[in-house]
């Protein structure tokens, strides 16, 4: 990537010759610098340029600065580079200037420039269903969902996924990034008012190699991301998080997934409350702007993110109409039909080296609209593909997955509704049977307690299991 393949107005991205192009303030560069070379010890100023990602230019600048306060000298060369070493005093302003932050990686990028680039790298799509199809080509997805899905990841706002359990609302969800297909620049850490602040996170993002030449290595090209929140999910990590051991700030999750995509898993059982977290958005999906908390002020970040909120539950427990309006594009998920069913089922047998009859798959579907709640639920294949693979295993059979198989499997999998509770281990041992010899003997009655009425001696039912 280079700067000219940024659209709209341009920033400038470009490797900086001089310590002022940076953008940041001298004290921070040369804490940085300093900070550095107490880490490496007697190095050559080639490395430095390496471990602080700017250029040789940068550094000889900003150590000629430190070796006129005797912070710094230079010990010899190595190669065509001298090497440095850090003085006493050099030594000593860099623990008292390290108390409150002791980060000493990657060069940040100013606050205004960060801001800049990610407005610059608004995605350009050019959607039709063939490429959603090529995006979505290892799912089973009906032509009139795709139809769906198209319009709402290319405009704008946030996407709703609701549907029964197991219908792949999750996969669908995942998958959105790939309708994008091209590669963005992530700052390593962004500098606001003094403060560092960690952006990118290798867990997050997907770099690419090579990296492309001549732009500033303050930055990383990377694949659009894709960040993925489940019932983890609470206030505090939508906010700026101090880490007091390096004195440096988390970027918050929807500060790592822009330019690219957030997905709420499972949205609705987070610890934070449906209600509570639209309001945290209501400004940032309608103005593509958010406001995080440093050193108890707000600052302004752009909130340049596909959001995809995906549940099983009902929307009616989620919120009222007010709730849904400020969501635009809601997409119902349902079951599969007998075609998409078998489809998926053989996909899966194939990777997992099955073999499934046509008769297996029957049984399959009946058993499975009988025993579960009457229809076909696209997880299932793989759930019956690795059970049966664990089954072969343990009796050494053959890969073939007759009928009766697929009877073994969903005995596993269902749970049974009509097993007698065991007696619990606290549960009061049941008086013994009387036997012909002994005259029957009714037990004393209780001191002080009424007799338990039939509702609670009757047995706890065993709940079924969540299909």
């Amino acid at each position: 990537m280079h700067a000219e393949n940024l659209p709209g107005d341009e920033p400038d991205i470009d490797t900086p010759q001089r310590p002022e192009a940076l953008g940041l303030g001298k004290s921070l560069m040369e804490d940085l610098v300093l900070r550095r070379a107490v880490l490496e010890g007697r190095t050559p100023m080639t490395n430095l340029a390496d471990k602080l990602h700017v250029s040789i230019n940068v550094i000889e600048a900003l150590l000629n600065d430190l070796r006129h306060r005797n912070l710094i000298e230079y010990d010899g060369m190595e190669g065509r580079a001298y090497r440095i070493s850090v003085t006493d005093a050099g030594r000593e302003q860099s623990f008292q200037r390290s108390r409150e932050c002791r980060y000493a990686g990657p060069m940040p990028v100013p606050l205004d420039l960060y801001n800049a680039v990610v407005r610059a790298q608004r995605p350009q799509l050019h959607l039709n269903r063939e490429l959603l199809a090529n995006s979505f080509s290892d799912l089973v997805i009906a032509p009139d969902l795709l139809d769906q899905l198209g319009p709402a990841i290319h405009g704008t706002g946030a996407i709703f996924l609701y549907g029964p359990p197991g219908t792949g609302k999750s996969s669908v969800a995942e998958r959105v990034v790939r309708c994008y297909g091209d590669t963005v620049l992530i700052p390593y850490c962004i500098e606001v008012d003094g403060q560092i602040v960690s952006v990118y996170d290798p867990t997050l993002h997907d770099r690419v190699d090579p990296q492309p030449p001549g732009v500033d290595r303050r930055w990383v090209a990377c694949q659009r991301p894709a960040v993925v929140a489940g019932g983890e999910l609470h206030g505090a990590m939508l906010d700026l998080q101090l880490d007091r051991d390096t004195g440096v700030y988390l970027a918050p999750l929807q500060l790592k997934a822009n330019n690219g995509v957030l997905v709420i898993d499972d949205f609705g059982r987070q610890a934070m409350t449906p209600a509570a977290l639209l309001n945290r958005w209501i400004v940032p999906l309608d103005r593509g702007v958010d406001y995080l908390t440093l050193h108890g002020r707000k600052i302004e970040v752009p909130f340049e993110v596909k959001t995809v909120l995906s549940t099983n539950l009902q929307p009616s427990d989620l919120g009222d109409e007010a709730f849904f309006r400020r969501i635009h594009n809601k997409v119902y998920i349902g079951a599969c039909s007998d075609e998409q069913f078998d489809w998926i089922l053989v996909r899966v047998a194939e990777k997992k080296e099955l073999e499934i009859t046509a008769e297996s798959a029957q049984r399959l579907r009946e058993t499975a609209r009988a025993r579960g709640d009457g229809e076909l639920r696209a997880y299932l294949p793989g759930v019956v593909c690795d059970l049966a693979r664990a089954i072969i295993a343990y009796e050494n059979l053959g890969p073939q997955v007759p009928p009766a198989l697929i009877d073994r499997v969903l005995d596993l999998y269902f749970t049974r509704l009509d097993v007698t509770p065991t007696r619990s281990l606290d549960d009061p041992l049941p008086t013994p049977a009387p036997t012909t010899d002994a005259p029957v003997v009714p037990p004393p009655p209780s001191q002080g307690a009424p007799d338990a009425s039939p509702a609670e001696r009757a047995p706890t039912p065993v709940s079924t299991a969540s299909i």
